[in-house]
């Protein structure tokens, strides 16, 4: 029995590896004429454009670089943004020297004049609108203003501004400014009483200050003696014997 079933499994092994064989070889042999037939037709080439030329490339200029070279890392002193230096800072203005001294006005003629001097104690001069004083031009003058040009500014003043009120007797004062003041000395002191004075605990008297008694003078029972002692002389009165 087991003869059989091993007999009849065989035939079917066999008859399986027969039935692919077969199928394997009709399934290649289908692809081979199909790839026959598709390789020998003939394909038609595809319309093609007309040949037009390229446009020649633009030429190569260093700005095309710029930003490769701004952003180069590797060097500070390609970046374009470098700190200007603050613009130098211009010296102050000079300041205006003293105006000229108004000390009157004059219209001679239609011409008006203007009697100034450069300082208070110096020459007074006549000065005609467009000539100078000082450092300064006369622009105008009248009885109430005067204008002034110095450099390029210029100067409008009322004329009271510009006068010398100083009074003579303050100028006078302040030309004697030189003199030193009177030394007042303090009256000399009275005379001192002649005769003794303070009594001390050794029973002598002090001489009073400025005591004129001659030495040897005897007045209410004591004599005025004079000692030397390491400090200089000394008065005393001492009593009499």
């Amino acid at each position: 029995m087991n003869r059989k079933l091993w007999i009849v499994l065989n035939l079917a092994l066999a008859g399986a590896v027969v039935w692919t064989t077969i199928e394997l070889r009709d399934g290649w042999r289908a692809a081979k004429a199909h790839q026959a037939a598709t390789l020998g037709r003939p394909v038609a080439a595809p319309p093609t454009a007309p040949w037009q030329p390229l446009p020649n490339p633009p030429a190569v200029l260093p700005s095309a670089y710029k930003e490769v070279a701004q952003k180069d890392l590797l060097d500070r002193s390609r970046d374009p943004n470098v700190p200007l230096p603050p613009p130098p800072v211009p010296p102050p203005p000079p300041p205006v020297p003293p105006l000229p001294v108004y000390h009157g006005y004059m219209n001679l003629d239609g011409r008006p004049i203007a009697i100034l001097s450069v300082t208070k104690s110096s020459e007074h001069e006549a000065v005609h609108p467009g000539e100078t004083i000082g450092e300064f031009t006369l622009r105008s003058v009248n009885t109430r203003e005067i204008e002034f040009a110095w450099r390029d500014q210029v100067i409008h003043k009322s004329v009271y501004e510009l006068e010398d009120n100083t009074s003579p007797a303050m100028q006078a004062a302040a030309v004697r400014t030189d003199v030193p003041a009177p030394v007042y000395a303090p009256p000399p002191p009275p005379p001192a009483a002649p005769g003794p004075g303070e009594a001390t605990h050794f029973g002598v008297k002090l001489c009073n200050p400025g005591d004129t008694s001659a030495v040897g003078s005897v007045v209410d029972g004591y004599r005025k003696v004079m000692s030397r002692t390491p400090f200089g002389s000394a008065c005393l009165w001492e009593p009499v014997q």
